[in-house]
C-alpha cells in the first residue's frame, strides 16, 4: 500500500517507519508544521525536522514538511484560549488530532495515499466488517485518550504500526538499528508551545485579573490569584499558599474566585458522577436507547488507569457516568472517554459538564 507517514522527529515515529518498510508499504514521509512563520513555539521545529530529514535519508524516502499554523491557530488555538476564558479545561491535543492531524492534512495530502499512519500507542481491530480503535498494548503509553474525537472516515484510514509493541521494545528496535534519535526524550506538555511557560502563553492572549483564593469549607481568604484562567480543577502546584498541599476544588468565573481545599485525601477533591454532553461514538452508538448502567470503563484524563463504572443515557447527545470509585479533579471541558469494560476498545467519548455532583 502507498502509506503516507506522519513523523514528528521522535522515535516512536521512526520505528513505525521502520516497521511499515519492513511490512512491504510504498512509504512517504510528512512533518506538519504549526508554529507561526516568527517562529514562536513550534516545539522546537527546526531539530524535529532535522531529524525526520535523517530518517527519510536513512531510508531513502521522500520527504515533505508542510504548514498547517494557520488551520492550527483559527482551530484549535483558539478553541483552547476560549474554553480558558470560559473557565473549562480543554485538551488542544485532541482537537489537533480531529481537525489537523486527520482533519486538515487528509483533506490536501492523506486523501492521495491508500493509508495514513502514525506513532500513536493505539490500534485498529476489525469486528464485523466495522473498523474500531483499540488500546495499545502498553497501556502506559496508551493514546487512544487523544483520538477520542476522530470521525469513523479518519479512523478508518488510518494505520497505528507501534500499537501491539511496549515501549522498551519500541526503544530496543530503534537502537538496534541505529536510528539518530534512539534516546530523544519523549516530548511533554503541548507540542505548539515548545519552550514557552503555559502561564505566560495563557498571560499574553487573556491578560490578568486578580481575585480571591477562598477556603471552600471556611469562607476565608487565602490570597489571590492572577485570574481564574490559569487554574484548573484538581491543581496543586501553582497556587503561591503556604501550609499546604492545596487544591483547586471549583471557581466561580463569573466573580472570578478560586476556591481550594486542603489536605491530600481531602474529600472536596473527588466525585462520583460526571455529567457528559456531546457524546460522540468513533464507529457506532453501542446501545442506543438500551444504554441503562451498561457496564463500562473510562479515563476523564491522560492516565493509564482505566476506572470502572455504569453509564447511562439520559438523552441523544447527554450522558451520566457512575464511576465505582471516586474521581479526582472532575473539570468541565475535559473529555470524559469510554472503553469497553475489558479496556480493549476505545468507543468514543463525551466533554463533562459544570453539573457533576460531588461526594
Amino acid at each position: 500500500m502507498r502509506v503516507a507517514v506522519l513523523i514528528s522527529g521522535g522515535v516512536d515515529s521512526a520505528v513505525a517507519v521502520h516497521r511499515l518498510l519492513e511490512q512491504g508499504h510504498d512509504l512517504h514521509l510528512f512533518y506538519i508544521r504549526i508554529g507561526l512563520d516568527t517562529g514562536e513555539g513550534d516545539c522546537s521545529a527546526e531539530e524535529d525536522i532535522e531529524m525526520c530529514r535523517y530518517i527519510a535519508a536513512k531510508y531513502s524516502l521522500p520527504f515533505d514538511v508542510v504548514s498547517l499554523h494557520e488551520e492550527y491557530w483559527e482551530n484549535v488555538m483558539d478553541y483552547a484560549l476560549r474554553s480558558v476564558r470560559e473557565g473549562l479545561t480543554p485538551n488542544p491535543d485532541v482537537m489537533c488530532n480531529k481537525m489537523i492531524k486527520f482533519g486538515f492534512f487528509e483533506e490536501r495530502w492523506g486523501k492521495e495515499f491508500d493509508r495514513t499512519a502514525t506513532g500513536h500507542y493505539a490500534t485498529t481491530r476489525e469486528i464485523d466488517g466495522l473498523t474500531w480503535l483499540g488500546t495499545g498494548v502498553d497501556r502506559v503509553k496508551d493514546q487512544t485518550d487523544f483520538l477520542c474525537r476522530i470521525s469513523y472516515s479518519q479512523l478508518s484510514h488510518l494505520m497505528f504500526p507501534i500499537g501491539e509493541l511496549p515501549k522498551a521494545e519500541v526503544r530496543r528496535i530503534a537502537i538496534e538499528t541505529r536510528m539518530p534519535n534512539a534516546y530523544r526524550r519523549d516530548s511533554q506538555g503541548i507540542c505548539f508551545l515548545g519552550k514557552i511557560n503555559y502561564n505566560d502563553f495563557i498571560r499574553r492572549h487573556l491578560g490578568e485579573k486578580p481575585g480571591p483564593i477562598i477556603e471552600l469549607e471556611t469562607g476565608r481568604k487565602l490570597g489571590t490569584h492572577r485570574g481564574f484562567w490559569f487554574h484548573t480543577i484538581g491543581q496543586r502546584k501553582g497556587l503561591g499558599l503556604s501550609g499546604g498541599p492545596w487544591y483547586v476544588v471549583k471557581k466561580n468565573t463569573h466573580d472570578n474566585v478560586v476556591y481550594v481545599s486542603q489536605g491530600y485525601d481531602t474529600e472536596k477533591q473527588y466525585g462520583s458522577t460526571l455529567h457528559l454532553d456531546e457524546m460522540h461514538w468513533l464507529t457506532r452508538d453501542p446501545w442506543g436507547t438500551d444504554c441503562d448502567k451498561v457496564r463500562i470503563t473510562f479515563k476523564n484524563r491522560h492516565t493509564p488507569e482505566f476506572l470502572s463504572a455504569q453509564l447511562t443515557r439520559l438523552s441523544d447527545s447527554e450522558y451520566l457516568i457512575d464511576s465505582a470509585t471516586p474521581v479526582q479533579g472532575i473539570a468541565p471541558g475535559q473529555f470524559a472517554v469510554i472503553y469497553t469494560p475489558d479496556s480493549s476498545l476505545c468507543l468514543g467519548s463525551g466533554i463533562i459538564t459544570g453539573r457533576n455532583i460531588m461526594l
